[in-house]
């Protein structure tokens, strides 16, 4: 039997249990290749992307928000470990596939630590076999279901995905068949994260491969009646259909009655294709695309949405994808690696302020075609470098976002000042060597 004393504190624990708020959930959707003009809420006329322009007009949409790359797998690494390209351990797309090293915190660990269950649900694109110590599952998620590799995702039918650690075999795609849209089959896996993990603080990563990739989808549905080029039809059909995913998952939130504790965020890994700009103004007012060192190939859509915490608007702090990591990390009362390059910026994704450190400096380097290239944000500058030791490009993004006029001559005092910003963010990487048509290991 309890004597009173235990009774009555044993109800006290109890009371403070049920009173204690749970944590918040978190779902961080990550677009691939989708541009910063591709949105209804960025400006988009062609395309129609009802929910994820929803998300916005309730919640918080950021102007000035970079990629942590401007190709696919060193973006990821950026977003997933909170360092940007001067200090990443993948900083391209390579082949063979570079992954992630076994010692390296990612921001699923983190969640981990914090009693989260984590799932992801796309492209992975930091390891695969026979790194299996980079797989998803061994780097912080409970479960994982998409394509490792990215050339592998550039199709929508494939014979495979990955479920965990094991091959889940598309019979109905085998020998060119369309039965099977990984599209849609990643969607159904994340909503039953959802479903399972309710009743728990979940952390849900999906980074979706629409537009990447061939331009395939069942049909090219709401647009198959538009005068457009084939090519237009299919990217608008498949950024719909992307779209429509992000609605699915914001009403499994509803139905659960969770969207009132979770933090949503909507962005994409980098800038658009050439064809996508070419039909569909994808890059809208920017200059470039992805590959390249311009606006256009970098600066992408970013969305925080959280009913009754984020109050709508539009933001137009400075901040990129690195910046995550210790950002979440500080939301769930945890506390983010050394040695990062990110800052928390969660005032600013909350709206209640500015970003930290306003005078710290962006940094980026590309060693896809064309050679090996760089650029830097600080301020409202932006200093592009299209060859090692070449001269550096100046544009003022607050004076002329489109990057047309070059300050550099100009402008010496803040060339001299971006230069050296450009050469004192890099640590040397035998991977990753200065010489333009060198990339990987």
């Amino acid at each position: 039997m309890f004597s009173r004393r235990e009774f009555l504190a044993s109800a006290a624990v109890l009371t403070a249990q049920a009173q204690s708020p749970r944590p918040p959930n978190v779902v961080f959707i990550l677009a691939d290749d989708l541009g910063y003009g591709d949105l209804g809420c960025y400006g988009q006329r062609m395309i129609q992307t009802p929910h994820i322009d929803a998300l916005a007009a309730q919640g918080l949409r950021f102007t000035q928000v970079y990629s942590g790359s401007t190709v696919c797998a060193p973006s990821r690494c950026a977003l997933m470990t909170g360092r940007h390209m001067g200090t990443a351990t993948v900083r391209g797309n390579v082949n063979p596939h570079m992954p992630l090293t076994a010692d390296e915190v990612t921001m699923p660990e983190i969640f981990k630590k914090a009693g989260y269950r984590t799932g992801a649900f796309g492209k992975w694109g930091l390891g695969i076999p026979p790194d299996m110590h980079a797989f998803p599952t061994r780097k912080g998620f409970d479960t994982f279901y998409g394509y490792l590799h990215q050339v592998h995702a550039h199709t929508y039918f494939p014979d495979m995905l990955w479920d965990n650690e094991r091959e889940s075999y598309l019979t109905g795609n085998f020998g060119g068949g369309r039965k099977s849209y990984s599209h849609d089959l990643i969607t159904e896996r994340a909503l039953k994260f959802i479903d399972d993990n309710h009743d728990r603080p979940f952390f849900l990563y999906a980074p979706f491969t629409p537009p990447h990739g061939r331009f395939e989808a069942p049909d090219d549905s709401p647009y198959s009646d538009k005068p457009w080029p084939a090519p237009a039809r299919m990217i608008a059909s498949i950024i719909t259909r992307l779209d429509a995913s992000v609605g699915m998952i914001v009403e499994r939130l509803k139905k659960y009655g969770l969207d009132r504790n979770t933090l949503v965020i909507f962005t994409s890994d980098n800038g658009p294709g050439g064809l996508s700009v070419r039909h569909l103004n994808s890059n809208g007012e920017l200059r470039g695309i992805k590959r390249d060192m311009y606006e256009g190939g970098i600066r992408v859509p970013f969305i925080a949405n959280w009913p009754g915490r984020i109050e709508s608007g539009t933001s137009h702090e400075v901040f990129a994808s690195w910046d995550m990591l210790p950002t979440l990390a500080e939301l769930i009362g945890q506390q983010p690696p050394a040695g990062i390059d990110g800052v928390s910026v969660l005032g600013a994704v909350m709206g209640r302020g500015p970003v930290p450190k306003p005078d710290r400096h962006l940094y980026w380097e590309c060693h896809e075609r064309g050679g090996f290239k760089q650029a830097v944000r600080w301020r409202n500058w932006k200093g592009i470098r299209l060859r090692p030791d070449g001269p550096v490009e100046v544009y003022d993004l607050d004076a002329d976002i489109a990057e047309t006029k070059n300050l550099a001559s100009e402008r010496p005092d803040i060339t001299d000042r971006l230069k050296r910003l450009i050469e004192m963010s890099r640590t040397p990487s035998p991977a990753w060597p200065p010489v333009a048509g060198r990339v990987g290991r």
